[in-house]
């Protein structure tokens, strides 16, 4: 058990008789904490009247909100973050640190990709 992490790319197909989504995986993460914190942060932003617990939540991501998680990313400003499934932190060994930030800078430079083409970009997680 623990914190795992999900970005999907989301076409919605309308066949005229119901509309479906069809998800694209583009990336996966295992207890990195400190995205999830982000992540959580900007939906709590977005949803203030929320009292929903963020596990298991489709979170929409903008253009603008990649921009900022390339920032912070870049900046290592990613909050730290405590759970009880969530692991160690993720910037507590520099080599984790550097393998989270390549695949978190892949993740925004491929979900800008499919921003560009007409998709949606959805993170979600489940601990």
């Amino acid at each position: 058990m623990g914190l795992d992490q999900y970005a999907y790319a989301r076409q919605v197909i309308d066949n005229d008789e119901e509309v479906e989504p069809v998800d694209t995986d583009i990336a996966y993460w295992r207890k990195h904490n400190r995205l999830q914190g982000w992540m959580e942060n900007l939906y709590r932003d977005k949803n203030p009247d929320s009292n929903r617990e963020f596990n298991c939540v489709d979170l929409e991501l903008t253009a603008e909100d990649l921009d900022r998680l390339e920032k912070d990313v870049i900046d290592k400003a990613l909050p730290r973050t405590e759970g009880f499934f969530f692991g160690n932190d993720s910037y507590s060994q520099e080599e984790w640190a550097q393998e989270d930030m390549k695949r978190d800078l892949k993740f925004i430079n491929d979900a800008r990709q499919y921003l560009k083409d007409g998709y949606k970009i959805i993170y979600s997680s489940w601990w």
